[in-house]
């Protein structure tokens, strides 16, 4: 019972400690404002409670990130600085290393598009925990996609696969990202791998949301060459999906992986219908 109410005492000494240091609210002119942005300093404030203090400051990373995201906004400022007090406090907290550099590293306003922080963030939690394999992945996966660092990125997938309980396939990433690096099948590979592997929810649903986007990168080009092909041969762009039917350059109307259709523009450009459904694409953007 004493240990209890002690532990109850702390925490509410914790969340009023944090209070104090830091000053923002949701929606708020202060929401990016640190007043103290020393990790050390907020250790030693800490009064001997710095993991408890850790999750908290975890929590709220995950809320600023989350409301940030929401509101699709393209500046992140506080996310280093509280993701850098979070894992001085615990620099065991895998999960803010795992996830805060993918924070960091996905590009506005999926995310900060920090791939630089992203990867600092990645490489402390390395030091911190050298036996964690996850974290020679997640580095991996930046350098691969963030930093397209292929020869940096094989060196991390090989050092992570010889780590205990790595998965069998970070062995062919490593040798991929030195013969095959840059086609669209390696990439589909990873995703399609973390996927199948993965026992968390949010982290299945990106890598199904990414297989997806990829898809969107190799089939919009393929759909603008056949309404550039029809072009040549007819002297005008095609004005719906329906012309290229008629004319036998297609059998369907195609659909994008959410099942949306296409949109065919005037200028012959293809674009998605609902591309926040697709945050990750980099071709098929409505302008």
């Amino acid at each position: 019972m004493i240990v209890a109410s002690g532990l109850v005492v702390s925490m509410v000494a914790c969340f009023a400690l944090v209070g104090k240091i830091e000053a923002a609210y949701p929606s708020s002119p202060m929401e990016d404002v640190l007043f103290i942005s020393s990790p050390e300093f907020v250790k030693r404030a800490s009064l001997g409670y710095s993991g408890l203090l850790a999750d908290i400051y975890w929590m709220r990373v995950v809320q600023y990130f989350g409301r940030k995201h929401q509101r699709d906004s393209k500046e992140y400022k506080a996310l280093t600085p509280l993701l850098d007090i979070t894992t001085t406090l615990d620099p065991n907290l895998v999960v803010a290393y795992e996830w805060g550099s993918t924070f960091l590293d996905q590009p506005p306003p999926s995310g900060a598009g920090d791939d630089a922080a992203a990867v600092a963030l990645i490489r402390k939690g390395i030091r911190n925990n050298p036996n964690e394999w996850h974290l020679y992945f997640t580095l991996a996966f930046i350098q691969y996609l963030g930093q397209h660092d292929y020869l940096g990125a094989a060196q991390s997938f090989d050092e992570g696969s010889k780590l205990p309980g790595s998965h069998p396939w970070m062995k062919v990433m490593a040798a991929k990202m030195l013969t095959e690096a840059g086609n669209f099948e390696t990439a589909r590979y990873m995703w399609q791998n973390i996927y199948n592997e993965s026992t968390d929810k949010n982290l299945k649903q990106n890598a199904e949301l990414h297989v997806a986007s990829l898809v969107v990168d190799q089939e919009v080009p393929k759909l603008e060459s056949v309404a550039s092909e029809f072009a040549r041969h007819t002297g005008h762009n095609p004005s719906s999906w329906r012309d290229l039917i008629v004319a036998g350059w297609l059998r369907s109307i195609p659909v994008d992986p959410t099942g949306a259709p296409y949109v065919l523009r005037s200028d012959g450009h293809v674009v998605v219908a609902d591309p926040k459904k697709l945050p990750f694409i980099t071709r098929g953007k409505p302008e």
